[in-house]
């Protein structure tokens, strides 16, 4: 049971260190990384939302929700300590030092803190669209972008669980 648990824990570690090589945006009928290798989400658009003060705003403001929170970071690290201390108990242990309790506890408080980020995430994609449409009432070329695209290629709500590459 505890091997599987770490086991589920490193995969989804590799699952979201990969998750951003997808996104393009079609750019005078050529695709464009929207978020390029620098490591901030958005910032291949930048080149061109910059010429729009409206459009320079809302992405800054998108990049600057998207950072990491210490409360996310702090709530992963107590998760794993959790985890960890729960593989070096007995079973003699009771109440609060119980080996499951720490275990259960640390596994649910890192899947709080991936789901409270996930959430957070795709909440604020909404600043990164709302930029490209303000570049494109006033600018040209067109940004043509979705940032909500199932595997058919249809517009929607994405939650994350699946990445085509």
């Amino acid at each position: 049971m505890r091997f599987f648990i770490l086991l589920i824990l490193i995969y989804s570690g590799n699952i979201i260190a990969t998750e951003t090589c997808s996104r393009v945006a079609t750019i005078n009928y050529q695709e464009v990384l929207v978020d390029a290798g620098s490591g901030k989400m958005g910032e291949g658009l930048r080149f061109y939302l910059e010429k729009d003060p409206e459009s320079k705003k809302l992405l800054n403001e998108y990049q600057e929700r998207n950072k990491p929170t210490i409360w996310s970071a702090s709530a992963s690290t107590v998760g794993s300590f959790l985890v960890l201390s729960s593989l070096l108990q007995t079973n003699e242990s009771s109440g609060l030092q119980n080996k499951n309790t720490l275990l259960y506890s640390g596994v649910m408080l890192i899947a709080l803190s991936y789901l409270t980020s996930k959430t957070m995430k795709y909440s604020n994609e909404k600043y990164l669209k709302e930029a490209v449409d303000q570049y494109n009432k006033r600018n040209s070329p067109r940004i043509y972008f979705s940032p909500f695209k199932d595997n058919n290629g249809q517009n929607g709500v994405g939650f994350g669980v699946q990445q085509r590459f």
